[in-house]
């Protein structure tokens, strides 16, 4: 199998340029793609962000963005990161263009309608840019979900592809012998899931990351004991809590949000079960 990162980046919700990759993923047999959805990139800062992801983990870019000056500094900041950029509509949209005598309109998201539902999920996605990889612990009562889990197991694009559906999702990493923060103690409103992932595995996509990232010499990070001590004080962490755990060692992002969302949804309907039966 050939396992690479792809970035599919949108200034929309970003379900077409997922649809378009995974449409095009299947003719190529033996890639296993790890996929990092951006989507709602509209500014600068946004752009900016994302590019910090890729530059992190390398791959192919996939974009649907119609704002020349965005699409340039995406572009450009990939040809500088030396990898692949790539406008998957631009083709269509040219060919339609000149078979109808007509400019494109260049609005982003304009099959999408803007109703409340459209805007709460633009609330969710700033929300969770805010609060990605334990940025912000002031509000996070305000989360509906907390994802707490060692460095590797999807913890961010989790998150997005959470906030894409309307959900409010903070992410804190479990790093050993640091306390996580203390108002995860006390936090009522949101559903806190721990992740994990099998040890052989985080350790190989470590070393993948690292080797990215041009760094070679051994560490903690990627030794397998350490990394096996690693995941059991995240699991001791998550049973003392009472956190549901989800490993996500052989699902997808939407695999694992999809365990999440099923679990929100059972705590909600257990919840207004305990309602009805007090009243």
């Amino acid at each position: 199998m050939k396992s690479f990162h792809l970035h599919c980046v949108s200034d929309s919700t970003g379900d077409t340029i997922r649809s378009v990759a995974r449409a095009c993923l299947v003719q190529f047999d033996g890639a296993d793609p790890v996929e990092h959805l951006w989507p709602l990139a509209r500014t600068p800062r946004a752009i900016e962000r994302v590019l910090e992801y890729i530059a992190a983990d390398p791959g192919p870019v996939l974009f649907t963005i119609v704002n020349d000056k965005l699409r340039d500094q995406l572009t450009q900041g990939c040809r500088q990161l030396q990898v692949p950029c790539i406008s998957v509509l631009d083709p269509v949209i040219a060919a339609l263009g000149t078979f109808l005598g007509r400019r494109p309109g260049h609005k982003p998201g304009k099959q999408h309608v803007l109703d409340a539902e459209y805007f709460k999920r633009i609330e969710a996605m700033d929300w969770a840019i805010a609060h990605d990889d334990g940025q912000q612990f002031a509000d996070i009562e305000t989360a509906d979900v907390v994802l707490v889990g060692v460095s590797r197991t999807s913890k961010t694009p989790t998150s997005l592809y959470l906030a894409n559906r309307g959900i409010k999702a903070a992410n804190i990493p479990f790093i050993p012998d640091i306390p996580l923060p203390p108002e995860l103690d006390t936090v009522v409103k949101p559903l806190v899931v721990g992740l994990t992932k099998d040890a052989k595995h985080l350790v190989e996509v470590r070393r993948s990351r690292l080797l990215s990232l041009q760094e070679s010499h051994a560490t903690n990070y990627t030794d397998p004991e350490h990394v096996k001590e690693e995941i059991a004080s995240a699991r001791r962490l998550f049973t003392q809590h009472g956190w549901p755990v989800i490993d996500v060692t052989r699902r997808s992002i939407e695999e694992t949000a999809a365990a999440v969302m099923q679990l929100l949804v059972k705590r909600n309907a257990a919840a207004e079960h305990s309602a009805d039966a007090a009243e």
